[in-house]
């Protein structure tokens, strides 16, 4: 059995490690907050004192951190992962991250011998905790298929997308097509209000016709039952966005519509604060309608219609 280090046990991270704990993987845990590793200690996983020690001591080592400067820092540092990777060992980044920033840290890892891949997840943090999210892999192949038991472990739907960098492109993508259907979905909601619409009603009428979604039939519950929780905040979002951004700049496209949704989430963040919960960018529409958008009785649960029984489903890249 591969012996698996994870950096970074945040939102995402911690339901993604205790996916490999809960399924009885060899685990070591580090983060800046050892109190929040104390219930994977507790659980049987090993604390390293140093990425270069968790590099040193396993097979794979994960990063799921909140920023490109975030990794750059765990990988780099004198007593970072890069000092302790060596041949046959894989780095595997599971942040959202910089397409650039994963190959200039890729080199690196390759210098030592190891290999890198770019693995984010994409579905929101109640499906990372059930181990029921989407990952998309970018690596060599044969790199791919070692990485392929801990992906299952952690996934249900495992995308191979190609080279190193092709993943974290994929992810910012999907991130801000999300992003997007967030502030639409704000907005029809607050028409729907002041048009004197039932929201009860007006949720089941997007969720059964041609205007849903995933993030409808996830964010739009948690507007309407007053939770606003999805485990992600608005500076997320602008990074995100941000990233989307440099990945379009790069290839010569000036965008139209991300600068306009940056700049509701940088208003957003100017209002109530960077780590106010993304769903509540909605509060901006409320204020100057003059009306609160939520749904008497709404179920305060969130809908995830996946299927229950066990399994993955792989998909690899030119099949």
């Amino acid at each position: 059995m591969l012996k698996v280090g994870f950096i970074g046990l945040g939102n995402v991270g911690g339901k993604l490690a205790g996916s490999l704990l809960r399924n009885g993987v060899d685990l070591t845990v580090r983060d800046l907050d050892a109190d929040v590793a104390q219930p994977f200690l507790d659980g049987g996983a090993k604390w390293a004192d140093s990425p270069r020690e968790m590099a040193q001591n396993v097979d794979v080592v994960i990063t799921c951190l909140p920023s490109p400067a975030a990794s750059a820092a765990v990988m780099e540092a004198e007593d970072g992962i890069l000092a302790g990777l060596a041949p046959g060992k894989i780095w595997a980044e599971m942040s959202t991250t910089d397409k650039d920033e994963v190959l200039r840290l890729g080199e690196k890892v390759r210098a030592t011998g190891a290999e890198p891949v770019d693995c984010p997840v994409s579905g929101g943090c109640h499906r990372a905790a059930t181990g029921n999210i989407a990952i998309f892999a970018g690596c060599e192949r044969a790199t791919f298929e070692s990485m392929l038991p801990l992906l299952t472990t952690m996934g249900r739907r495992i995308l191979h997308t190609g080279e190193l960098g092709s993943a974290s492109v994929l992810k910012v993508v999907t991130n801000y097509l999300a992003t997007a259907n967030l502030l639409s979905l704000c907005e029809a909601l607050v028409t729907s209000k002041v048009a004197g619409m039932d929201l009860n009603t007006t949720y089941e009428a997007i969720r059964i016709s041609s205007g849903n979604s995933f993030v409808h039939e996830t964010e739009s519950q948690v507007i309407l039952n007053g939770s606003r929780d999805i485990s992600f905040t608005m500076d997320l979002v602008c990074k995100d966005i941000g990233l989307f951004n440099d990945v379009a700049k790069r290839g010569g496209l000036e965008l139209e519509l991300a600068p306009v949704m940056e700049r509701i989430f940088q208003q957003g963040q100017e209002r109530y604060g960077s780590r106010e919960l993304s769903p509540n960018i909605i509060k901006r529409l409320e204020e100057k309608a003059q009306v609160e958008i939520l749904a008497p009785g709404f179920p305060p649960e969130m809908v995830d219609d996946e299927p229950e029984e066990a399994g993955y489903e792989v998909q690899v890249k030119g099949r």
